[in-house]
Formats: C-alpha cells, sequence, structure tokens
C-alpha cells in the first residue's frame, strides 16, 4: 500500500522500547513503501536512533514540554497535522490510548487490556503465555511472515564504534574473554546482592585472560562493586555506547533490567540474566537464544510484584540471596571455555 503513515506510539521503559524493535523490522517489510514515524520518551529516542527503518522519531517528553493535559494535546494536534492512516499503540497506558485517538487515524490499534482501549478502533488480544516481542509481533500479520521469528536490532553510530573502540584499547580488552556485569535496576528486590556480584568480581579477575567491564546509569555508580579490579564505564555511556559495548561481550550478568534486552540484539554475547521477585512467564525474559534465566524456582513468595519493589515483602529476600554466587561463577567460565571440563 502506498502513501501509508504508520505510527507507533511507546512511552515505557528502555527495555520495552528495545523489544519493540522486531515489530519495526516487521512493519517495513509487510509495507515496505510506509512512512513508519515513532513516539517514545527522549531516552527512548537515544535507543532507537539510526534506525533505518524508522522514518521520523517523535519525543513525548511527559515530564518536560508535554507535561500535563496541555501537554499532550500539544503533541496531539501535531500528530493530527501528519496524517496518520495506522497508529499502533503497545503501550497500555491511558494517556498513550488518549493519544492515539488524538491523532484521529481511522485506524487504531491497542491492547484489549489496555486502559483507555475504547479509544482503539481494532483491539488486540495481549496474551500473556508469549514473549512480549512475540505480542508486539502481533500488532502486524501477513502470509508472508506467519511464524518468522525478528530478531532484537540496535543501530550505534560511528561515533559509539569509536568510543567502544578506544575503551577496549585503553584497558587491554582485545583478544581477551569480556565480562561485563550490570548490578543496578530501578527496583531494589531485582537487584542480586553487591556482595555476590564482587565475589563473581573477585573470582574471575583472578584469571588475565579474563576481563570485567561494569555499566550502569549514573544513579548506579553509588553500588559499591570491587572497581579496582574492573573497568567501571557506569555513567560514562550513553544507550547506543552500551549497545556496542554489549554486542562485544563473551558474556553479560545482568538482573532483569533493560541490559538483559540491549544483549539480546548481539549475536555473540552469552546473557545470564538474574530473576527474582519477578518470573519468565511474565514475557520479559532474554529474547535472545543465547541466553539463560537464573532463577531460585519452587519459592511460595515469587513472584511478588510484576516491577519488582523497594523492599521484600516476606522479609528474607530469599528470590536473589538463593542464587548463589558460585553457581553464577561457574556458568560464566563455562561459556568461556574455563571450567575444569573446557
Amino acid at each position: 500500500m502506498k502513501n501509508l503513515r504508520i505510527l507507533i506510539i511507546h512511552t515505557a521503559f528502555i527495555g520495552d522500547i528495545v523489544l519493540s524493535t522486531p515489530l519495526v523490522r516487521k512493519i517495513k517489510e509487510v509495507y515496505p513503501d510506509s512512512f513508519l514515524a515513532y513516539v517514545t520518551t527522549p531516552a527512548g529516542a537515544g535507543i532507537l536512533k539510526n534506525n533505518p527503518n524508522i522514518n521520523e522519531i517523535i519525543e513525548y517528553d511527559k515530564r518536560g514540554a508535554h507535561k500535563g493535559i496541555r501537554g499532550i494535546y500539544e503533541l496531539g494536534k501535531r500528530l493530527r497535522y501528519e496524517n496518520f492512516n495506522m497508529v499502533i499503540t503497545p503501550h497500555r497506558y491511558l494517556r498513550s490510548s488518549f493519544l492515539s485517538w488524538l491523532s484521529r487515524s481511522p485506524v487504531r490499534k491497542g491492547y484489549d487490556i489496555a486502559a483507555g482501549k475504547f479509544f482503539f478502533t481494532e483491539k488486540i488480544h495481549y496474551d500473556k503465555s508469549k514473549h512480549e516481542v512475540e505480542k508486539l509481533l502481533s500488532f502486524v500479520n501477513s502470509p508472508e511472515t506467519e511464524g518468522k521469528r525478528y530478531e532484537i536490532e540496535l543501530f550505534p553510530d560511528i561515533s559509539s564504534i569509536e568510543k567502544v573502540n578506544n575503551i577496549w584499547k585503553a584497558n587491554g580488552f582485545e583478544n581477551k574473554k569480556t565480562v561485563v556485569i550490570a548490578p543496578g535496576s530501578k527496583w531494589f528486590t531485582k537487584q542480586w546482592p553487591v556482595e555476590y556480584f564482587n565475589e563473581v568480581i573477585d573470582e574471575l579477575s583472578k584469571d588475565e585472560d579474563i576481563k570485567i567491564a561494569a555499566v550502569g546509569g549514573k544513579d548506579e555508580i553509588s553500588i559499591p562493586l570491587h572497581t579496582e579490579k574492573i573497568t567501571d564505564l557506569r555513567g560514562k555511556t550513553s544507550l547506543l555506547d552500551l549497545a556496542e559495548i554489549l554486542k562485544r561481550a563473551d558474556v553479560v550478568l545482568t538482573n532483569d533490567s533493560s541490559p538483559i534486552h540491549i544483549a539480546s540484539a548481539s549475536e555473540k554475547a552469552r546473557v545470564i540474566a538474574l530473576f527474582g521477585p519477578t518470573v519468565k512467564e511474565f514475557g520479559f525474559f532474554p529474547w535472545s537464544k543465547n541466553s539463560e534465566v537464573l532463577e531460585t524456582e519452587n519459592l511460595p513468595c515469587r513472584p511478588c510484584g510484576i516491577h519488582g519493589g523497594d523492599k521484600c515483602p516476606e522479609g528474607h529476600f530469599k528470590c536473589m540471596r538463593d542464587i548463589v554466587p558460585q553457581k553464577v561463577i561457574e556458568k560464566i567460565k563455562k561459556y568461556l571455555g574455563k571450567d575444569k571440563n573446557g
């Protein structure tokens, strides 16, 4: 269909935006001549930058320029002016549903469990049994794409590539096994204990063939890692810098947070995901085929929430504490060919 103008509205967390990139690819396969725009947060815009399948990224700054009712109306006016034929809204919050309606697009797709679903002309079933990527892919269907797998795609630019080249050279990462650790999470209960991360650092740093880097935002610098034994990149990288770092890693050890999904864009990295209060059944486990989730099974209090929380409701934090460092160390050494049988 020529001159088809399609809009995606997704203003959730970074990980959610990353997980939507297979949908972006699929839209361009099903509608190759379409114009595709994407409304997202400023952070979301940062991770989607350079994606060749997106013609326009529109920032929705809900805490700044588009704050409050007036802000959303102003953005809606702009979207209406752009005359979109189809609007796809994976974000299930009322603001996004309302923004879809403000676009006045004749076709407005959203999930059947979304707040404000009455703003949609077509409701897509939210199948809780599927991975989030599979749910997202259900927004667009064609006989040619039936059953096809789509990968997460991120596109670091030349400045990110050169920056990471310099990091690798300056810290002696070239021709070494690289383990990247992401110790942070917005939610405390999703964080594996820092002393456990440090046990992993202490053990792996004994091997001169293994280099360790820590990644995360500025708000995660305060996590007291044994920084003298690693290259600490927390607070020093953009999201696309991070994508390039994780792309080059041999192993990525991460909590249930956005690095899981960013690392899933890497064909090389083995992703080890630490799940505590959350479970794979929520659909947000690593999309990468080269991944593994470590979790404490058969714990009656799991899951205790879809996002985690500021403290363990039971007070024991067994979901994370029972994932012992030795088990993680053994997994990493195995993937690096450093185990006793390697």
